[in-house]
């Protein structure tokens, strides 16, 4: 088989659940941002919706996929993580929590290539019993609503991340939460100037990256997405696994 002939690689999306507005409708609908689509295809893949399912079965749709992309959103749930709300956190979405939770352990358990964004990331660290900071001082990492800051982040030597972005990168942040302890099994793999952990990884998984910061909104650097759908390509995946 040609390479051409390799189909793209089928790369899940976790969505949202939120009310949304199109035409004359104003309804509740499974979106996420156009930005997470464009950029699984512009890097090689085909994208595939993910939405908050109630019934589970989250194992059986990942044995259908080659990818997964944790994508960002509203904040975990404290209890995840068995602290007490801040009242600056976000109220919780449990049915999102739950169904991505069951999306992770299953990607994990199936090696299969997983990027964690934002929320992403943080899900990956509280999975795996690690905890968040439930707010950072403010204007640091998040600044006015719908604005991503930019900064520069510090990448660690010999990571899967340096492999793919080098030893430091300018990214766009958007949040107010970040790891605190580190889950079982994690290595942080990027920091910025402040301390703030920007990357996770599973050192004893073929790709298991999380970022904190939101590479789908940068067009002109597509590399994070072209390394998870280089690593999802069928025919790697199944003689990897065999």
């Amino acid at each position: 088989m040609h390479h051409d002939d390799r189909r793209r690689p089928l790369i899940g999306i976790t969505s949202y659940q939120d009310e949304a507005a199109w035409a004359v409708w104003h309804q509740r609908a499974s979106l996420v941002p156009q930005t997470y689509v464009d950029a699984v295809v512009h890097a090689g893949g085909t994208p595939v919706l993910l939405p908050p399912q109630p019934d589970g079965g989250a194992g059986h749709l990942l044995d259908a996929l080659d990818g997964l992309v944790l994508a960002g959103g509203p904040d975990i749930d404290p209890a995840r993580y068995a602290a007490t709300p801040d009242p600056r956190t976000g109220p919780p979405h449990r049915p999102r929590d739950d169904w991505e939770s069951g999306l992770l352990h299953a990607a994990l358990a199936r090696d299969l290539p997983l990027l964690g964004i934002c929320r992403g990331m943080q899900l990956l660290n509280v999975e795996l019993g690690g905890t968040l900071l439930q707010h950072l001082p403010d204007g640091s990492h998040q600044t006015v609503p719908a604005r991503f800051v930019r900064h520069r982040v510090d990448v660690t030597d010999g990571s899967r991340l340096a492999a793919v972005l080098g030893p430091a990168t300018e990214v766009s942040c958007y949040h107010h939460q970040a790891v605190d302890r580190l889950g079982a099994g994690l290595a942080v793999t990027a920091r910025s100037a402040d301390g703030t952990v920007e990357a996770l990884e599973l050192p004893d998984h073929r790709f298991a990256l999380g970022v904190q910061w939101h590479p789908e909104t940068d067009p002109d650097d597509q590399r994070l997405f072209r390394a998870l759908v280089t690593a999802s390509q069928p025919a790697t995946h199944r003689e990897t696994a065999r």
